[in-house]
C-alpha cells in the first residue's frame, strides 16, 4: 500500500466525492443484473481492533451480536487485523475457504485488499466499513456523523453555563471537521453566542494526547467537551474536573456517567440488517459509490441525555432528531464560514462532495494545534 492512514472514513468519502465528479478516477460500474450468492449466505468479520476497545471496534460487535438474531445465523469474526494486506487476504480467504461468501470489513486500510479480493472471488459479496473501493459485488459504506453530532451539540449548548465549550479532535480532515461545525452549529441552536474551542491530537487514538488536550481546553474556560477521536479519555476528563462532555462512537456514560450529556453513536445493526438481506435475496446492486448513511437508515444516531440537560431542552433536542428523520438538513444555507464567506447560499444544501472535503469552519469555532 501506498498510504496508510486509518481514517475510519476520510479517504472512502473524498474518494466518493471525487468520483462522483470525475476529478481523478472512475470507480467499477455495478453489474446491471445484481449480484446473487449461488450458496447459502454464511457471513464473516474482519475486525481492525479489538472488540473491546471501547470506541470503534466494539461499536461493530455489539452490531454482530444484533445483526445475528436479526437474521438467525452466528457471524464469525477475527480481531486485530491491521490495515496491511499481508494480514487482510489471509485473513479473509481463511474464511472463504470455511464457506464464507459474505465478508465484511471494519476499516479504511482494508479498501485496496477488499477490491482485488472482490475481484478474484467474485462469488463472495463484501462489505466494508469506511473503505474507498467498490464494485459489482463490494461495498464501502459510512455514516453522516455530522447528524448526530449536531444534536450533541445542542446538548453541549443547552447544558453549559458560559458559552464556552471544548473539542477534541484528532486529525483536521473533512469527516472530522464536519463534526465540529455541526457540534457548533447545534450548540449555537440554544445559544447563539457559543463558542468551541478545537485542539487536534494528530492521532485517532492516544489517550495521552487526548488527556492533555481536554486539559487544556478546561483550563481555558469550556465547561463542556466534544470529541471526534476513539478513546473516552475526554469524557474521564470531564468527569474528573467536574464539567461535562460529549461522547463519540458509542454511548460514553459506560467510562463516564456524570460527565457525558450525549453521544454520537454507530447503530451499524441498522443499515447492515438491511443490507444483508438484500444480498442473501439476490440480485444485490451495491452502490456504485459506495452508501453514504443517513440517520434515518442506519449508521450514526444519539444515545442518553445527562440530567444537565433540561427536560425541556432534551425534548427540543428530540424534536430536532425527529426532523432529521423527515429529512431535515444540517448544512442547509444560508451559512457562511467564521470569515463571511457564503459556503451555502439561501434554499441550497451542502453538496456530498463540499462536505468531504470540508477544511472551513462557522462562526464561533476557533481551532489550535
Amino acid at each position: 500500500m501506498l498510504l496508510r492512514i486509518p481514517t475510519h472514513g476520510f479517504a472512502f468519502g473524498l474518494a466518493s466525492a471525487l468520483a462522483a465528479g470525475g476529478a481523478l478516477f472512475t470507480l467499477p460500474a455495478v453489474a446491471a443484473d445484481g449480484f446473487t450468492l449461488k450458496d447459502k449466505p454464511k457471513i464473516a468479520m474482519l475486525y481492525f481492533g479489538p472488540k473491546n476497545d471501547g470506541g470503534w471496534t466494539q461499536a461493530f460487535d455489539e452490531a454482530r451480536v444484533k445483526i445475528e438474531k436479526e437474521i438467525g445465523q452466528k457471524i464469525q469474526f477475527v480481531e486485530n487485523v491491521p490495515e496491511d494486506a499481508s494480514a487482510i487476504k489471509p485473513a479473509a480467504e481463511k474464511f472463504i475457504q470455511r464457506g464464507a461468501n459474505i465478508v465484511i470489513g471494519t476499516a479504511f486500510g482494508y479498501s485496496d485488499s477488499f477490491k482485488d479480493l472482490a475481484a478474484k472471488y467474485p462469488g463472495v459479496a463484501f462489505l466494508n466499513g469506511s473503505g474507498t473501493t467498490n464494485g459489482s459485488n463490494l461495498e464501502s459504506f459510512y455514516g453522516r456523523t455530522y447528524e448526530s453530532q449536531y444534536l450533541c451539540g445542542m446538548a453541549a449548548g443547552a447544558a453549559s453555563k458560559t458559552g464556552k465549550l471544548g473539542f477534541v479532535a484528532a486529525n483536521p480532515f473533512g469527516v472530522v471537521n464536519w463534526t465540529i461545525n455541526a457540534f457548533a452549529l447545534g450548540a449555537q441552536k440554544m445559544n447563539p453566542n457559543a463558542t468551541v474551542n478545537v485542539i487536534y491530537t494528530g492521532a485517532w487514538n492516544d489517550p495521552v494526547k487526548e488527556r492533555a488536550a481536554a486539559a487544556a481546553l478546561i483550563d481555558q474556560g469550556a465547561d463542556v467537551i466534544g470529541q471526534h477521536v476513539d478513546s473516552p479519555t475526554p469524557q474521564i476528563v470531564a468527569q474528573e474536573r467536574g464539567v461535562y462532555g460529549t461522547g463519540h462512537h458509542r454511548d460514553l456514560r459506560q467510562f463516564a456517567p456524570k460527565a457525558t450529556l450525549c453521544s454520537s453513536v454507530w447503530v451499524w445493526d441498522r443499515f447492515l440488517t438491511p443490507e444483508l438481506k438484500k444480498i442473501m435475496a439476490g440480485n444485490w446492486k451495491p452502490g456504485q459509490y459506495g452508501a453514504f448513511i443517513e440517520m434515518k437508515d442506519g449508521g450514526t444516531d444519539i444515545a442518553g441525555f445527562g440530567p444537565a440537560v433540561p427536560k425541556d431542552k432534551a425534548a427540543q433536542i428530540t424534536a430536532e432528531r425527529d426532523a432529521i428523520m423527515k429529512g431535515k438538513q444540517v448544512y442547509a444555507g444560508p451559512l457562511a464560514d467564521r470569515d463571511g464567506k457564503e459556503r451555502v447560499a439561501k434554499g441550497a444544501v451542502l453538496s456530498d462532495a463540499d462536505l468531504w472535503k470540508m477544511d472551513w469552519f462557522v462562526k464561533g469555532v476557533v481551532t489550535q494545534k
